[in-house]
């Protein structure tokens, strides 16, 4: 899957961020050269610690791109939305830096998957939202659900968002980690949303992430 991806969720701690990591792990495996961005890291200052897991998860250390900052362009230590993050830090979202961190990765690695914060409705600026910048970018979205009680509704909302901008979807990445307890539910939601692709998103993927 060469290309640049943003991977969303449905919901935060959906575990994005470990299925960045994992489809890295994928991806190098089909012998291509994959690198994780992380544009707006907030509650860290000196290190984002979701490229941190990203490198743990795909079997090593912090690399050279990752030491210049360029896969962590945007650290704002408040653990919060990046509108209200960057507001606090009294620091604006410096979008110049991020674009030019992704052109950077663009040219060194066939594959940049780049992980959101939170969902695809949450707020970078006061007037800008991660769906609109995705929109405006034009990268294809993998987005992360899982088989927890609520996930459907959550899932098949932020679809509907994606289909009504136009905004491609490559894929719905299925996380293991948050299944509900409850094995009956989990098959279910794991089917419907299966069957739901197959008639709204018939060029789109399911990715397995399992327990990590």
């Amino acid at each position: 899957m060469p290309g640049t991806f943003f991977i969303s969720g449905i919901d935060t701690d959906i575990g994005k961020t470990i299925a960045t990591g994992h489809i890295a792990t994928l991806t190098a495996a089909q012998g291509l050269t994959v690198i994780t961005h992380k544009p707006i890291q907030t509650g860290n200052t000196d290190v984002s610690e979701d490229i941190l897991r990203h490198r743990a998860i795909m079997g090593c250390g912090l690399m050279p791109v990752d030491e210049q900052k360029l896969t962590m362009p945007q650290l704002f230590p408040y653990p919060c939305s990046p509108h209200l993050a960057s507001r606090l830090a009294n620091q604006p979202i410096d979008f110049v830096a991020i674009e030019d961190s992704i052109t950077q990765l663009q040219q060194q690695f066939d594959t940049v998957l780049i992980e959101g914060a939170g969902g695809l409705m949450v707020p970078i600026t006061e007037d800008l939202l991660f769906i609109d910048y995705i929109k405006a970018k034009g990268y294809p979205v993998i987005l992360v659900t899982s088989g927890r009680l609520g996930s459907i509704n959550h899932t098949l909302l932020s679809l509907e968002a994606l289909r009504s901008r136009d905004i491609p979807l490559y894929a719905l990445a299925y996380n293991q980690f948050h299944n509900s307890v409850d094995a009956t539910i989990n098959h279910d939601t794991y089917q419907y949303l299966c069957n739901h692709l197959a008639q709204y998103f018939p060029a789109a993927h399911i990715i397995d992430i399992p327990v990590i």
